[in-house]
Order: structure tokens, then sequence, then C-alpha cells
């Protein structure tokens, strides 16, 4: 029975396999796409994906079920919590100009299993929102004209009754998302000109709503006889909070865009920035406008906007909001698709999907075949699937997405910079200096027991310290940590200031409601994890981090992403758990792809070297320092079959 058991050598390289990060070409301008988006594309681009729909209904859902004309505090909160994600998507796009935005963010820097699971989840998000941006859109046009589309429908085809089926088929969302599939094929720059010209009728719009909204306010909306400016409370507030926070999910539409911008080193922060301060602006403004024009207990959830308009004798600006809204809906329409498709590539492109979406039209210099596979995919969820009761599965997939990236910054940030291996020598034996990555094919270089003791020689006193070793000023102190290599300690202090993250966020969600907690152990618990998350941070922060490069940075670190962390966390355990069972069976699902195909053609997987059959034996001698007292003596036997004979020469001092 023992012999069928895994050995521990075994165990140990599978899960070196598992976590193993990828390996960045020396040139990562270099790519196979057109790199032909400005900063101006970009964040028109971020501004498409997420100044949608949501603004002409989500503001006046949340002003009269949730937080009242407080819906613009509960906006700011949200615009602040996005930015920490955004700035943490900003640094690694600007690092990383690679298309796969989280899941190449997470590959880089954790781990092969998590970049994929990540991937997959995005995935499902992406094709999921746009297939109900897609039936909204058809939705909403079917209200303008009296929902005759709709009723034509049910007479002609018929109307279903299935459990998961939409009640008809929805040939409109269906015949949207495939001319939209059409005009993606094209190329990133026809896609970058659509969404121009459908990003300016909505801020036109937008405009219009602000300037005629201001006009017709009424400061006596927010007194106390209609409430007042918050009649929900500190509570509704938050409530409000987390559901606007939603509002700002469509920002990664850049990160993933990085590898066609032109100069991704500066454009991408400074998209993702100008793009969520104009979503934030607009959002709040709009809120602003609609709770002054109407009372918020009068609003009309599904149309608030044209309904306040046509309350105060302006019919015909509903009109203009419905086409402003029409506009906003094929944005995200856009940004979806543009999105999807080139996520699937990057997982392709390292081995972890099917190589067929690794394909790259050589005219339009975009992935063909996964933007018409997925438009399909997506256009046959439009049409025949009951999709409410799956997005709030977006929320899951976007708020792990954000939590891995926050994390992903801290354990890169700590981390030192690869260096690319040298060349052999003249005589084709390979240099004695450590490789990091060799390629397949090459001999691989092992570290010998004299470089270790050298790292426990080296002088301590030196002022220049590299990422991931403790800083000076921490040594007399925590000594024993400098015995670690640079980054094993802040990477485990990252598990652990998240496992306490999450245990911290589920007493506070379930502490009382749940799990119906004494006082006194509600007290304790939220102390103990809050301690544990607090000291994790410190340990991190006691490290040197990167310093000195010349793309853009977060400040803060690794304070903000932590912020990001509790926060993305907090709001994962509010969804409610028939999301996290489907969320379960999505991840089971992917595990099975991964396992089955992903883990075998890696392209990690193929980079890794076959085991040598390489000995060594060290003596070491009584006297001298501490560098000439271990010298290595190579076995006396003939070498290996297939092995190159090896220079005794090195065991002479």
């Amino acid at each position: 029975m023992a012999r069928w058991l895994p050995r521990s050598a075994d165990l140990t390289r599978f899960c070196q396999k598992l976590n193993r990060v990828k390996t960045l070409e020396d040139d990562m301008m270099e790519t196979s796409f057109n790199r032909c988006l400005s900063t101006v594309d970009l964040t028109l681009l971020g501004i498409g994906g997420m100044v949608g729909s949501g603004l002409y209904v989500l503001t006046g859902t949340v002003a009269k079920e949730i937080a009242g004309p407080a819906v613009i505090v509960s906006f700011i909160i949200a615009g602040f919590a996005s930015l920490l994600a955004a700035l943490c998507y900003a640094e690694f796009g600007a690092r990383v100009p690679k298309t796969g935005s989280a899941y190449m963010f997470t590959y880089v820097s954790v781990g092969e299993i998590w970049a994929f699971l990540i991937g997959w989840n995005v995935l499902l998000e992406y094709m999921i929102g746009g297939a109900a941006v897609a039936r909204a859109w058809s939705g909403y046009l079917d209200s303008i004209f009296n929902h005759k589309i709709k009723n034509f429908t049910e007479t002609h085809v018929g109307a279903w009754q299935v459990p998961f089926l939409a009640r008809y088929p929805d040939f409109l969302a269906a015949t949207i998302l495939l001319v939209a599939t059409a005009f993606i094929s094209f190329g990133a720059k026809v896609s970058s000109w659509l969404n121009h010209v459908f990003s300016a009728i909505s801020m036109g719009v937008i405009l219009f709503i602000l300037i005629m909204g201001f006009i017709l306010a009424q400061p006596k909306n927010w007194s106390a006889q209609e409430g007042g400016f918050a009649p929900y409370g500190l509570s509704g507030i938050m409530a409000g909070t987390a559901t606007c926070f939603y509002a700002f999910v469509g920002f990664d539409v850049i990160a993933a865009s990085s590898e066609e911008a032109r100069n991704p080193q500066k454009a991408v922060p400074r998209a993702i920035a100008f793009s969520l301060g104009l979503a934030t602006g607009a959002y709040i403004l709009v809120s602003v406008v609609l709770t002054l024009m109407v009372p918020w207990h009068t609003l009309d959830p599904d149309s608030a906007l044209a309904d306040a308009f046509y309350r105060r004798g302006y019919a015909w600006a509903g009109f203009l909001v419905a086409a402003g809204s029409i506009c906003a809906m094929n944005t995200v329409l856009l940004s979806n698709l543009f999105s999807l498709p080139r996520i699937v590539y990057a997982m392709a492109e390292d081995g972890l999907f099917f190589q067929v979406f690794s394909r790259v039209h050589p005219r339009t210099q975009v992935p063909v075949i996964g933007i018409v596979v997925f438009g399909l995919l997506m256009a046959l969820l439009a049409l025949v699937f009951d999709l409410e009761a799956l997005v709030q599965f977006l929320s899951i997939g976007t708020l792990l997405a954000y939590t891995f990236v926050a994390a992903s910054i801290i354990v890169l940030r700590f981390q030192q910079q690869k260096v690319d291996a040298p060349a052999p020598a003249a005589g084709g034996r390979p240099s004695p200096e450590p490789r990091e990555g060799p390629s397949a094919g090459e001999l691989k270089e092992y570290e010998s027991f004299s470089d270790k003791l050298q790292l426990v020689d080296r002088d301590k006193s030196k002022e220049h310290r590299e990422p991931g070793q403790l800083k000076a000023a921490f040594e007399p102190y925590l000594e024993f940590l400098s015995d670690f290599y640079p980054g094993e300690v802040v990477t485990v202090a990252v598990v652990t200031l998240m496992v306490s993250a999450i245990c911290l966020c589920s007493i506070l969600v379930f502490g009382n409601t749940h799990l119906h907690l004494p006082t006194w152990s509600y007290s304790l618990l939220l102390v103990l994890f809050s301690l544990g998350f607090l000291l994790s941070l410190l340990l991190i922060w006691a490290h040197e981090q990167q310093r000195g490069t010349q793309t853009f940075q977060i400040p803060l670190v690794p304070l903000s992403p932590a912020l990001s962390i509790v926060l993305n966390i907090y709001l994962m355990l509010k969804l409610s758990y028939m999301t996290w069972l489907r969320f379960a069976v999505w991840l089971l699902l992917g595990l099975l792809v991964y396992f089955g195909y992903g883990i075998w053609h890696s392209k990690e997987n193929l980079r890794e070297p076959r085991p040598q059959r390489v000995r060594a034996r060290y003596v070491v001698f009584p006297s001298g320092s501490l560098e000439e007292r271990v010298q290595a003596v190579q076995p006396s036997a003939q070498p290996a079959a297939g092995l190159p004979d090896t220079d005794t020469e090195d065991c002479k001092r």
C-alpha cells in the first residue's frame, strides 16, 4: 500500500509546477498585435466599459431603494475603492504591457494555476456580462416601441416555461452581438473608431442631462420634508456603495488592451486615471441632478432619468436619454467583445488553453477565431438563456480578479529583478553563475553549496540592499529573518494577510447573523484577526521593495493593495450562497480543463529542462576563510553516457 503513495519529492515537484510563474520575453514591446492605440483611444475604451446602462438605471435604483440622495456619497466611496484596484492594474499594465489583464498579472507574480483560474472566471464574466447587456439593450429598445418586438416574437415563435431559459428567444439581442462581433473582427483601429462614435454621442447626452438637470434643479427635494439627504442613514450609504462599486468594473479593458497601445508605459496609467475620474464624475453629477429634479422617493427605478424629464414637462428629452442609453450599452458591448478574445488569446499563447485561439489574423492583427467563437457563444447565451440568475456571478469573478491583482502587486514589488542568463564561455562550459529559468535543451545549473554559504557570509552592514531583503533598521530586532532568501518572508506574509482578511471579513459579515456569536467572542475574534492582518502588513513593510523603476508605481505599498484586498473580500462574502455554489461548479470545470490540458501544454512546462544525472560532493576543510573552506570535488568515475566530461581543474585552487 505504501508504495502507491506519492513520494515527498514528487509532491514537491508537482506543487512547483502548479506555482511556476511566467517567464517574460526580453523585449516586451514585441507583439503580433498592432500597436495603434493612443491614450485617448484607451481612455474612451475605459469610459465605454464603465459608463453603460448603469448610469441610466443604477443611479435611480440606488437612490430610491437603498440610499436616497446620499447615493452621491455612495458613488464617491465606491469610486475611491475602485481607484485602489485601478492603480494596481495601472502599475501592472505599465510594467507588463501584454494582453491578458488580471490573468497575465497573476501569472508573472503568483503562479500558474492561480492565473488560469482567474482567467477562467474572467472568461465567463465577460460572456455573461456581454449577453446581459445585449438583452438589456434589446429590452430598452423594445420599450420605446411599446413592446411590439416582444409581442411579435411570443406570437409567432412562442413562449417558453423552462427553468434557466428565457421566456422567449431574444433575436434582437443575438443580432446586435453578431453585428458587434463582425466589427470587432476588422481590427483594433476599427473597434476604437466605432467606440469613439458611440462614446461621443453618450457623453454629449450626459452633458445635456447635466445642463438641463441643473436648470431644473429644486433644492427643496433634499429638504427634511422630502425625507432629507440621507434617509436610510449610514447603513444605506454603505449598502449603496456595495452596489455602486460594480459600476466601475469596466476599466480592466484598458489593461487587456496594453499590448495594442503605442506607449503602454505612459498610456495605460494615464488612461486608467482619466477614464476612472471621468466616469466617477459622471455618476456623481448625474446622481446630483436626478435627485434635485424630482423627489428621490418618486423615482422610477427602471427609467429614472427619462421619467424625471417627462414629469418636469420635457417629454422630448426622454428620446435623447434613450438614445444616450443605447449608445452607452453599445460601448459596453464593444468593451466586452474587445477584451474577452484577448484574454483567451493570452491563455492559449501560454499553452493553458486550446492553441487554436492563439492564432492572429495576419491582416487585421487580431485573434479572429477567438472573436468569432466567443461572439457566437455570447449571442447564444443572449438568445435562449435567462441571465438574471447569473448576473451576480459577474461580481464574484471581478472581485476575485481584483484581489489577486492586489496581492500580485505586493509580491512583485518585493521580488528581485530577474537577470537574464549569461552566455556560455568560449570553451562551451556554462558560466558558473546561477541562472534563472533555463530554456529547454540547456544543461541545468545547480547552485553550489559555497554560493549558499556566501549568502551567510555577506557583508550585512552595506547600505544597498536588494528587494525582498530585510531593512537594515529592523535587523537588530528581526535578525532571524535575515537567513531567508529575498522575498520568501514577504510571500508567506502575503498569504497570512489574505487568510487574516478572509477571517476578519467573515466575522464582520456572518458573526452576528449566521454564527450568532456572543459579544465577547465576536470582539475577541475581531481583535485577533485584525492583529494578524496588521502584523502581516508590518512584516511586509519591514522589507526592501523595488525602487526607481521608470514605469508607474502605485503609492503606499503595501497599504494600498492590502486595503483593496480587504474591501474585495468583504464584498465577495456579501454575495448570496447560490452565487458561491455556481462559482464552485465553474471552478471545478476549470480545474478539469487545466489538469486535462493546460498543465501538460503549458509553455513553462516545455521550458523546464529534463532531469540531469549530475552528482556533486562537497568536502569542507578545517582551515581558511569561509569561501576557501568549501571545495567542490567531482566524482572520479567516468561521466554518465550522454553528458560532457567535466573539467576537473575547477577543483584546484
